[in-house]
């Protein structure tokens, strides 16, 4: 398997594992962003987790910029809109998997 279709793998799962809490919440609540604010920070545990993942979500969208920049990858926007629409947990993988391939394809 080659290293670009693991991040692909993560790609899924990190789609799929945090819709899937995130999916019921809505279910029950609506698009209702101060609930959300208010659910995510409702203890001191909640609000590190949110803090942590705001705090990497500017990280990676600045390492994307970077990166994509020095390599000269096209479409370097795409994994910043996934952080934004998904979370870190798909934008990370998906940006590794589109610098893997425009390696790949650099290489060959």
């Amino acid at each position: 398997m080659r290293l670009r279709h693991v991040f692909l793998a993560l790609c899924i799962f990190g789609v799929l594992l945090p819709y899937s809490q995130f999916i019921p919440w809505v279910l029950e609540h609506g698009l209702n962003l101060s609930r959300l604010v208010s659910d995510l920070f409702a203890n001191r545990i909640g609000g590190f987790f949110g803090l942590d993942v705001v705090m990497s979500a500017i990280g990676l969208c600045i390492f994307i910029r970077v990166e994509a920049l020095r390599i000269g990858m096209r479409g370097r926007w795409i994994p910043v809109v996934a952080t934004l629409i998904v979370g870190v947990s798909l934008g990370l993988p998906l940006f590794l998997y589109m610098r893997q391939a425009h390696l790949d394809q650099a290489a060959a």
